[in-house]
């Protein structure tokens, strides 16, 4: 399948070196490269962090659909940032993770499946931020002339699934709230981008979507959705900051990392306050997505909270590995644990407090 170049673009838009990055294995596959750096555990929120950052610090952030750098762009908190950024575009988690074990990118936005690989496959990239999207986001699409009003009617189907991914852990916390095992429904190895396509045109019999894709599914005849209130649950709706753990270890890097934090925090806020031209402006200018679908995207993750660096936040990545590997898709089992900088909890409650963002979403 043809995947996208991965190359740099600078704080103005400049084209620098290309990274040895494009990656077609799945995330497992990192496991069993050879790597030196090795988890060495949370790093304690008492620990304070490095605050100033000397002349000349720079930070290479591996972003995906160049969204972290449009955010930050457009909420005006790139041009606030007191050290140079250079960005590089990545598709998926495994090229990100080829990154940091080569030293090319340092920090990178991701969902919450990637780190558990990273884990496994032995890298120190520890969680220094996170945001919550609505729950509701992801939907079990159903293909024509298919039949499953409840999560036990997965039993016997064709389910497509990508290993690495927050569809992959949707998908067998599914089978997992029904009582079902991996053995019990036919797994389809695809990518992503492959989803919509196989379960509207019947390859598959099930399919974990998102908007817009589950606005186009159901403009096939004969699609439909299991109802929500089946799906509770089967879906974190967490997305992640991470880095390399030499960059955490750094005093300048370090110091740095810090302050993108804060405005990684303040920009999606401005999201947050800002739908319309966000949707726009992000969506629309830049994913080349229609006015409609972007709308469809925004509405469907709702607001953008930012929960505290804390055992609640470690113990929900927990639940994460557990499900995973009590499916048998892990080699080995790993500690959430060691895959957070808890230091980094400091600076996220300062931003979220004074930007009037939220630790967590309202309660219905």
């Amino acid at each position: 399948m043809h995947q996208p170049r991965t190359f740099f673009t600078g704080l103005r838009g400049r084209t620098v070196a290309a990274l040895l990055v494009a990656t077609t294995a799945a995330t497992l596959g990192l496991a069993g490269c050879a790597n030196n750096d090795k988890p060495t555990g949370t790093t304690a929120a008492d620990v304070p962090l490095p605050t100033e950052i000397p002349a000349g610090t720079e930070l290479v952030v591996a972003d995906q659909q160049e969204r972290l750098q449009s955010v930050l762009r457009l909420s005006g908190e790139l041009d606030k940032l007191p050290f140079k950024v250079e960005f590089a575009n990545f598709v998926g988690g495994p090229a990100i993770l080829e990154a940091f074990r080569g030293g090319a990118a340092d920090v990178a936005p991701v969902g919450d499946v990637p780190p558990i690989h990273a884990l496994v496959a032995g890298q120190d990239v520890p969680i220094v931020a996170s945001y919550q999207t609505s729950t509701n986001a992801l939907k079990l699409a159903v293909a024509p002339g298919k039949t499953a009003n409840t999560l036990a009617d997965l039993k016997g189907k064709k389910i497509a699934y990508a290993e690495g991914t927050a569809q992959q852990a949707a998908v067998l916390r599914a089978l997992a709230k029904a009582g079902l095992k991996t053995g019990d429904v036919q797994l389809i190895r695809l990518q992503l981008g492959e989803f919509l396509d196989a379960v509207r045109t019947g390859q598959v019999d099930i399919a974990p979507l998102i908007e817009p894709n589950v606005t186009r599914l159901l403009r096939t005849p004969g699609t439909s959705l299991i109802p929500d209130s089946e799906t509770t649950g089967i879906y974190g709706g967490l997305a992640y900051l991470y880095a390399r753990r030499a960059v955490v270890q750094d005093p300048a890097k370090a110091a740095a990392t810090r302050a993108l934090v804060g405005a990684y925090i303040r920009a999606h806020q401005w999201a947050n306050t800002h739908q319309d031209e966000w949707a726009r402006r992000y969506y629309v200018d830049i994913q080349k997505v229609s006015a409609d679908d972007a709308e469809r995207i925004v509405e469907s993750l709702g607001t953008y909270t930012f929960p505290h660096l804390d055992q609640t936040l470690i113990d929900r990545q927990q639940a994460t590995i557990d499900v995973i590997d009590g499916a048998g898709e892990l080699p080995k089992k790993v500690r959430a644990a060691s895959g957070f900088d808890l230091r980094f909890d400091a600076p996220i409650t300062q931003a979220v407090t004074e930007s009037g963002a939220a630790f967590e979403p309202k309660a219905r």
